[in-house]
């Protein structure tokens, strides 16, 4: 039995394996990285409901199997950047027996990678992959094991929506800014060759495609593998603006407590897609946690 738990700038995830058998798989919103600024500190409320998730996470391990010092938890973007992350980590140290290692961009990327592309049938030849986290926005161009480009851009949905739009009703205008900023960060990312393939990973992915397929309940196994087309994005951005924060949260009831971040997520999503020449994304529900307990390195 093994676990791992991945510590996202919006996210908490934890995934318990048995060999290649998922034994439990969840999510939690807990928005550790909001109000977090571009060099700032984990906000005092956050700290507290991110404590509180992980020590039910390590519980949950241990009923499982796995005592809380051989989880293999990790985190990324935001505690990347948080002043306060290593006194935080050595709480949650102390106060739970997890012990967080925080990695770098590159780690983040090959361990995205290995999770996301896992249990996809995909052609052969280069693949592009795209993660819009909290924090910041991962694309990563790989063929099988390996990953042979990866850039990481500064436009989390987390950071941007705190930026730009707030948790409110959205100014079109508001949102105009946001794009232009996403508009600027994907200026210079240029792919040698078009994708065979392009893999979207992570939340924003995940909920967007299981509310495009109208799941009233989140179902992995739905989710993973389908498509998310372009259209589709285009859609939800026009809804997702003209909503208020309860519609908003209403239009999503897979992940409600993803929705305030949903609107930059599908703007990044929609111009990542751009850069493959492709209609669609392929939607994977694996990701970082995946490829933490797959790699022997971790």
């Amino acid at each position: 039995m093994k676990a791992a738990i991945d510590i996202g700038s919006n996210s908490l995830l934890l995934l318990v394996m048995d060999g290649d058998r998922v034994v439990h798989d969840e999510a939690r919103v807990v928005g550790l990285g909001r109000g977090l600024g571009e060099r700032g500190l984990f906000r005092p409320e956050r700290m507290e409901s991110a404590l509180a998730v992980l020590g039910e996470y390590a519980a949950r391990a241990q009923a499982l199997g796995v005592p809380a010092a051989d989880v293999r938890a990790v985190a990324t973007s935001a505690s990347r950047r948080a002043l306060n992350a290593t006194s935080f980590y050595a709480q949650v140290l102390r106060q739970t027996g997890l012990h967080v290692r925080v990695i770098d961009g590159d780690e983040e990327a090959r361990l995205t990678w290995l999770g996301g592309v896992s249990g996809l049938e995909l052609p052969p030849g280069p693949v592009l992959l795209v993660d819009p986290g909290g924090g910041s926005t991962e694309v990563i161009l790989g063929e099988g094991g390996h990953v042979h480009r990866r850039v990481s851009l500064e436009i989390g949905t987390v950071r941007l929506t705190d930026r730009h739009l707030g948790y409110g009703a959205v100014e079109p205008s508001a949102l105009a800014r946001a794009r232009a900023e996403i508009d600027a960060a994907f200026a210079d990312v240029v792919l040698p060759v078009p994708p065979r393939a392009a893999i979207a990973v992570a939340g924003t992915a995940t909920t967007l495609a299981a509310a495009s397929l109208g799941l009233l309940q989140y179902d992995p196994d739905v989710v993973h593998n389908s498509l998310l087309p372009a259209a589709a994005l285009r859609a939800w951005i026009d809804r997702l603006l003209a909503a208020g924060p309860d519609e908003r949260r209403a239009l999503v009831p897979v992940s409600p407590d993803r929705a305030d971040t949903l609107l930059i997520g599908a703007c990044i999503l929609l111009k990542a897609l751009e850069l493959t020449r492709r209609q669609a994304w392929r939607v994977s529900d694996r990701g970082l946690r995946y490829g933490v307990l797959s790699d022997p390195q971790t």
